[in-house]
């Protein structure tokens, strides 16, 4: 018997697993009350690495001269810079658009649903009145919202957040940018790359993030320009003409810094987007954090379950959002499908750019799992010298008893691509002999993947050996 099964969203989430859903031959309602593509893809990921890339130019044409290039008074244009963006995003949400249509079984239906019951949506239809289908399961995949700090003055005019700066045309004089997880530092990041004198204030710097990373970063900003103060938090936000004063207090220490500018970004994280759908009434349990689920991502109601930045696991990640989506569907059709959340890129775009999988040396110690590490540096790899980007360095760890790799950090150039090596490794269980065995390209930036884990048995070619004791 065909299944009819309602998805609430069409972000990564929500689009994926609607059309996993389809190939099965479920028969799929996907609905969504904003663009196809969610955050992600109009408000998010996609955005902000266009942007990115323009900082990776700017970055590169600061610097010109390295590579015996003269350029004279290059600039950015703020307005070509934003229909840049809005022309990849439209030809994105139109591909996805077209993908869904192709789908006999996935009906695309644009308004706001809300949850009657475990069989039962309500729609508010875009273009007016309301619409009831009855259906066996539901997919809850609403996604998440930027959150706004209870530091005082955050309703002033010019305080922002990441979706209002990514509408903005002009690029602020001087931005400040609240908070150091993965959204304050990419903004910081680029827009101190795109003409902003960015001021960061962070409590901390990224979460659950290999400490050497966390000490490093900073310093690389601050060499780029950006004023970089961690280890602290803001306190107030006063008007001042048409700027805004932030007051800032270190955590450890009785100090208070000033910093003044023309735009305030508050990135001090994301929440569920939960309003509307009714869970109170139909019993599905939810809080701040998001809408409890269980292993199979199934909320407190049978049949109803809830994937992505929208339940309670702490995950906001679109690919990982998808991998539930999928998950999800196989499992209501049926199937037996596998997923592990303890293994999953994470990826900062920041320059330089930063990547974990795995196991930091941190999370290493506290299992007290008997662990060896090696570190191999960019400024040994010629494709990094020959990019220019000779700074940062890749480091892996495995477990001493049976060489497995346990966890893969990266700072430097392509972080974010070179980490699916590592990613693959210990996703399929793999040990050192695996990788090894394995030929690299010459010259590549995957060379100095293949030399760390050399080094992991002193093996490494371009790595001096270690210097021996004095008795």
């Amino acid at each position: 018997m065909t299944k009819n099964i309602a998805v609430i969203g069409a972000g990564p989430g929500g689009y994926v697993a609607a059309i996993r859903g389809a190939q099965l031959g479920g028969n799929i309602y996907l609905i969504e009350d904003r663009e196809v593509g969610g955050t992600c893809l109009n408000r998010g990921c996609i955005p902000t690495k266009t942007y990115f890339r323009n900082a990776e130019i700017m970055h590169t044409l600061k610097k010109s001269e390295e590579f015996g290039i003269t350029i004279d008074n290059f600039k950015l244009d703020g307005k070509a810079l934003q229909d840049r963006k809005t022309k990849i995003v439209n030809q994105l949400v139109k591909g996805i658009e077209q993908l869904i249509s192709s789908y006999k079984n996935i009906e695309f239906i644009p308004g706001r649903a809300q949850i009657k019951d475990n069989e039962t949506i309500v729609i508010n239809l875009k273009d007016g009145g309301t619409r009831e289908i009855s259906v066996d399961n539901i997919v809850i995949a609403t996604g998440s919202k930027p959150t706004m700090t209870e530091t005082k003055g955050v309703d002033l005019e010019g305080v922002i957040t990441s979706d209002d700066l990514l509408e903005m045309e002009e690029i602020p004089e001087t931005l400040i940018v609240i908070g150091g997880g993965v959204i304050g530092l990419e903004f910081a990041s680029i827009y101190q790359e795109l003409g902003s004198q960015v001021i960061l204030l962070a409590s901390r710097i990224l979460k659950n993030i290999d400490m050497e990373i966390a000490r490093r970063l900073p310093m690389f900003f601050r060499k780029q320009g950006m004023e970089t103060y961690v280890d602290i938090r803001a306190k107030e936000i006063i008007k001042e003409g048409d700027k805004l004063r932030v007051v800032a207090r270190y955590k450890k220490k009785d100090e208070e810094i000033e910093v003044v500018g023309d735009k305030v970004l508050i990135a001090s994280g994301r929440g569920p987007v939960t309003e509307g759908l009714n869970l109170d009434n139909v019993g599905v349990k939810y809080d701040h954090k998001g809408i409890e689920v269980d292993k199979n991502f199934e909320t407190t109601v049978e049949g109803i379950y809830a994937i992505g930045d929208v339940n309670d696991l702490g995950i906001q990640l679109a690919h990982v959002a998808s991998a539930q989506g999928v998950y999800v569907m196989e499992k209501i059709m049926g199937l037996t499908p596998d997923i592990n959340l303890d293994i999953y890129p994470n990826c900062v775009f920041t320059l330089p750019e930063v990547a974990f999988v795995g196991l930091t040396e941190e999370e290493l110690k506290e299992k007290g799992i008997d662990y060896k590490v090696s570190k191999f540096l960019f400024a040994a790899n010629g494709k990094a010298l020959s990019l220019g980007e000779g700074e940062g360095f890749i480091k892996v760890y495995a477990s001493k008893d049976d060489n497995k790799v346990l966890g893969v950090t990266i700072l430097g150039p392509h972080a974010n691509d070179l980490i699916h090596e590592g990613a693959l490794a210990i996703a399929n269980d793999m040990d050192i002999d695996s990788i090894t065995r394995t030929i690299h390209a010459h010259p590549t930036l995957s060379e100095a993947f293949m030399e760390a884990v050399h080094g992991l048995e002193d093996k490494a070619i371009h790595i001096a050996p270690p210097r021996k004791r004095r008795r």
